[in-house]
This record gives C-alpha cells, structure tokens and sequence, in this order.
C-alpha cells in the first residue's frame, strides 16, 4: 500500500468526477420479497458466529496452536495442552471452537487441521494464503479507531499507524504479490517476451520490498526499481533486497509518485494495492505515462471494489467494505475495477485490458502508444 507525506485532503468533488464509478456511488439492486423477522434473526446470528470464528483463528495463528496441530495432526486437547505448556480447559475451548468454524477435524480423540487449512493459513509463500487476514482486521487501526474518531473525522497517515499494523498489512499483501509475480503478468500478451529481452521494470509504491525481490528473481534479465514515498519503507525494502542477495539488481528511490522521475525509460511499471491510495491519481497516472517506453505496460493489482448493491452484500464484498474502514482515515476509497479503465483511456493509454486473479483481486493493464 502506499504510503508518503502526510495528506492534505483531496480535492471537493474527486470522488465524482470524470463519471468515475465510485465506492460512493453503487448501483441499486433488484428488489426482493421483504425478509421475515426469523430469516432477519438469523442472518444477525450468523454475522456473530463469523466474528466467534475470526477470534478463534486470529487467536490460534498468534498463540502458534493451529501450527502445533499441522505439526502434530491427531493430538488430543490435553497433549497439546502439555506439550505447548497451556491450560488444558482453555485449550479443550480453543479446540471446540476451532471445529466448529471449520478449521480443525476431529482424528479419534484428537484434532487435526480441515482439508487445505495449513495452506490457506500457514503457508505464506501460497497465492492462497489467507493467514494475514485475520491478524490485521484485529488491529486497532482497522476498526477501533475508526469509531472513536466518527465524530471528528480525524485522518491518518502511514507512518501515523503501529508496527503491529504494517507488519499485519505486509503479511495480508503477502499473497497479492505472489499471484501477480509471476503467473498475473503472464497473462498479459506480450509483456512476458518483451521482459525476456531485460530492460526496466518499476514497482510503484514498493512497500517494503516483497515484489521487488519477485521481480528480481522472476525477471533476471530486468533490472528492478522501486518507488515509494516513505523513507522507513525505503529502508525496510534495503534491508530485505540486500538480505536476498539482489542489491546490486535493484534500485531504489524515495518519491511520492506523483513527482516521480526517472533516467530511464521502463518497460513495465506496476502498482500493487496503492493506486486507490494516490493523493492525486491523475498526476501519478501522468508520471508514470511518462516514464513508459514507447508501447510499455503500465499494470494495476488492486481490490475490485462492488459497483453494485448485489456486489456489497457477497461475501468478498462484505470484506472490501470492511477494508474502508481503514482507507476512509487515510482519505481515500477502494475504486471499483472499472475505473481504472477510465482512468487510463482518459490518459491516452492504449490495449486496455483486465483479468481476476481472485474474487479481491483484480488486475487492470495497458500499454502507451508505441
């Protein structure tokens, strides 16, 4: 996610204009026959039930007991009780629990992880690991301060928010980087033989340096540069590219994106989950235009906020309105996929095209005129 100077609010109107769909705008639905109160009742109890289960998983990937399980699939409550020093009865109650959300089985008088648990939750190098989630919409940042500031509307910024919350934002994005580098950018035709003659490839709002190291060891011929408006990022990033032997593929510079300049023309630039986040998305749409190759790829990873009123109440979309939360103290919105076609047919881009990686995944691409 982006991140870079403290923000001085957006300009009125920018959420409407250019006939861009916004998250403030969504489409009405068809109607339905009105709900009795039992059907009422109990979808209320099953928004209670999902929270019991986020408790319980956050809970068992923090304690490390849904790793000890994977570990040591079969063992009972109390062995797990006694091998991880813990109470027996808390444990026997994390256990319950644990089964009944789904993720754990039952094994003779043990316990062991549900079918593609220890993928979805522990294996951090999967396209589908889930496990990030649940630490990150437990952070304070997500809901908590939202609603003690409801009254005042006081924004925040990145370097505003916890350790605990960038360390849960960069195992959340985790997976976003690992679909897009990369099995998303071969979906793309032609990008994959252009990059296979080297040349340069941009991360927007690096971030910590997850893509960037992907990028490195996925495009070896490329040499690698990353932007990104926040200095602790920056050097976060340093640290983790040197760790991977790659310091001398990859740049770095410190830059809001939206006066980014660089010497070199590239061959593709990438935003992983920030451009919803660019305090003026046009300049950075300019910017980034400008620093293509004649026929360069320029390619949006991002959430694909619901249009529609259907698409806010499916479970993805349920997700996403959760992550506005957040992205409201920050003064920005996920978008829908759609804008982003816009927005680059209005800067003269070419060959638009998208894809989804995921139900919360999209990727948006197209080309500058060659």
């Amino acid at each position: 996610m982006l991140k870079g100077p403290q923000p001085t609010g957006r300009p009125p109107g920018w959420l409407k204009e250019e006939k861009i769909m916004t998250t403030l705008e969504t489409a009405p639905g068809t109607p339905v026959a009105e709900p009795t109160p039992q059907e009422q009742g109990a979808a209320l109890l099953g928004q209670i039930a999902g929270y019991m289960a986020v408790r319980t998983v956050e809970m068992g990937i923090r304690s490390g007991l849904i790793r000890f399980v994977a570990d040591n699939p079969g063992s009972t409550a109390n062995e797990i009780a006694d091998r991880m020093d813990l109470d027996d009865l808390y444990v026997s109650v994390w256990c319950r629990g644990g089964f009944g959300a789904g993720i754990l089985d039952r094994q003779g008088d043990g316990f062991v992880l549900a079918p593609h648990m220890a993928t979805l939750l522990l294996d951090e190098t999967s396209p589908a690991f889930m496990g990030g989630l649940f630490p990150l919409v437990r952070q304070p940042e997500m809901f908590d301060r939202f609603a003690a500031n409801l009254d005042s509307g006081a924004r925040l910024w990145w370097d505003d928010t916890s350790p605990d919350w960038i360390d849960s934002v960069k195992g959340a994005s985790k997976p976003f980087n690992t679909r897009l580098i990369p099995g998303g950018l071969s979906q793309i035709e032609g990008l994959a033989e252009r990059l296979h003659l080297g040349g340069r490839i941009v991360d927007t709002a690096c971030g910590a340096g997850q893509g960037l190291i992907k990028l490195a060891q996925s495009f070896p011929q490329c040499d690698i540069v990353g932007v990104d408006g926040d200095q602790h990022s920056i050097d976060q990033a340093r640290a983790e590219v040197r760790d991977a032997g790659l310091a001398d593929r990859v740049t770095l510079v410190c830059s809001p994106l939206e006066d980014m300049v660089l010497d070199t023309p590239a061959a593709l630039i990438i935003n992983n989950l920030s451009m919803h986040e660019c305090r003026d998305i046009d300049a950075v749409t300019e910017r980034i235009k400008a620093a293509l190759e004649p026929g360069g790829w320029f390619v949006i990873s991002d959430f694909p906020f619901p249009s529609t009123d259907e698409g806010l109440r499916t479970v993805p979309g349920r997700v996403m309105s959760g992550v506005q939360f957040f992205e409201a103290q920050i003064d920005d919105q996920l978008l829908p996929r759609v804008a982003y076609d816009l927005l680059l047919d209005k800067h003269g881009f070419t060959g638009l095209g998208s894809f989804p990686m995921t139900p919360m995944h999209a990727v948006t691409y197209a080309r500058t005129p060659g």
